[in-house]
C-alpha cells in the first residue's frame, strides 16, 4: 500500500512540473517596450509549451544579432493556419512583439508577417499579463 501511495504522489508531482516551469508574460517581457524586428529566419522550433522563431536582425551599426522570438505552442500555431513549411531558413519576416526585461535579444512575438504579405498572430492569447489581442 505504501509503495502504491509513493507511485501516485510521484505521478502527481511529475504532472505538475510543466505548470511550475511555465511563466507569465509580465515576469519575462515588458509591455511598455514594443519592438518591430525585420530579419531573416534562421530557425523555427515547434516545441511545447512555446514555439520559438530565431531571426538575424541587422542593427543600425550593421551588426547582425540573432533574436529569439517566443510564440504560441505548436497546436495553437497550427490552429492559426501556420505550418512548419511556412518557415524555411532564409525567409524574410517582420515580427512585432515585446522585448525581454533582461535586455537580451529575446522577445514575445505578437505577429509575424511573411514576405508574401500573410500575417499571423504568434502570441499565447491566455498568457497571464499579456496585452489583449
Amino acid at each position: 500500500m505504501r509503495a502504491k501511495l509513493i507511485v501516485i504522489l510521484a505521478g502527481i508531482l511529475l504532472a505538475a512540473l510543466p505548470a511550475w516551469a511555465h511563466h507569465s508574460f509580465a515576469a519575462e517581457f515588458d509591455i511598455n517596450q514594443p519592438v518591430t524586428l525585420k530579419g531573416v529566419l534562421t530557425k523555427m522550433e515547434w516545441v511545447n509549451p512555446h514555439g520559438w522563431i530565431y531571426i538575424d536582425v541587422a542593427g543600425a551599426d550593421g551588426k547582425v544579432v540573432n533574436w529569439a522570438i517566443e510564440a504560441g505552442g505548436p497546436t495553437a500555431l497550427l490552429r492559426r493556419g501556420l505550418r512548419r513549411t511556412d518557415f524555411p531558413p532564409g525567409l524574410e519576416v517582420v515580427v512585432e512583439g515585446y522585448k525581454a526585461k533582461s535586455g537580451a535579444a529575446k522577445a514575445n512575438g505578437r505577429s509575424v508577417t511573411l514576405k508574401d504579405g500573410r500575417n499571423f498572430f504568434l502570441g499565447a492569447s491566455d498568457a497571464p499579463g499579456a496585452p489583449p489581442q
